[in-house]
């Protein structure tokens, strides 16, 4: 695909942010073997403008004067290739971990959380296959979080714009309203030691949640929806991919 040439090595200090408090830790997951993306170095190995696709969420929250330091989690048998082919060809300005992943998504994320420094406040998680969220999104949902007591969390979602069917088999049995619908997002900011306590909570009991705030709500955590574009995109299937290069090409020529 056209478009500008990509720079060998991203560099956040070229994007300036006010100052915030550092109290948050980015748990960023990159532990999935992409089996509906259909290559077979895993979709967060795969090329986007020049770098891996995992290392454009890395370079969003390395840019959040908001995030401390950040975990990455990935297969242990990855480790090398995130460090030198991830890690080893971006500037960097925080701290950055490395967690094994484990046998779902769910395991992946409480292992991440492990490698969280209990002095940590907050912490995002974060799919390492939306690789167009913006710092500012990242800082929205934040503050979110830090500024109102009550809540257990945030997330970053979109209101659902289609209408939507409930069907039983190939059947439509109700059509409900969809301003009550919103799609969910990453990064799902959160107080460490609420997310954790769901985490675990969930793993004694056995119970597998559709993303961390369903834990959250499980145990009885108040959530909130931080609204933000569409384009913040999961990548699962090859057309998506090309969607995210375009968008990126776009911002990167601004």
């Amino acid at each position: 695909m056209g478009g500008p040439s990509p720079c060998p090595c991203a560099r956040p200090e070229r994007v300036g942010s006010c100052e915030r408090k550092a109290d948050t830790s980015a748990v960023i997951v990159a532990g999935g073997t992409g089996e509906r993306f259909g290559d077979p170095r895993g979709k967060q190995f795969v090329s986007l403008c020049g770098l891996p696709l995992m290392c454009w969420s890395i370079v969003a929250f390395d840019r959040a004067s908001s995030v401390a330091d950040i975990v990455v989690v990935c297969a242990p048998d990855r480790v090398r290739e995130v460090e030198r082919d991830v890690l080893g060809r971006l500037s960097l300005k925080k701290p950055v971990s490395i967690a094994p992943s484990g046998a779902t998504r769910q395991a992946s994320v409480l292992s991440g959380l492990s490698a969280v420094p209990a002095r940590r406040e907050l912490v995002a998680v974060h799919d390492a296959a939306r690789p167009l969220v913006e710092t500012e999104m990242v800082e929205r949902v934040i503050a979110a979080v830090r500024e109102d007591p009550a809540l257990a969390g945030a997330i970053l979602a979109s209101r659902s714009i289609d209408t939507l069917k409930l069907v039983e088999g190939d059947t439509i049995v109700a059509t409900p309203d969809r301003s009550f619908y919103w799609a969910a997002q990453t990064p799902q900011v959160f107080r460490r030691r609420v997310l954790l306590a769901a985490h675990k909570a969930a793993a004694r009991e056995e119970y597998q949640g559709t993303d961390d705030s369903s834990l959250v709500e499980r145990i009885g955590g108040r959530v909130r929806c931080v609204e933000c574009p569409r384009d913040n995109i999961k990548i699962t299937v090859p057309e998506d991919l090309a969607v995210a290069e375009a968008t990126l090409e776009r911002r990167l020529l601004t």
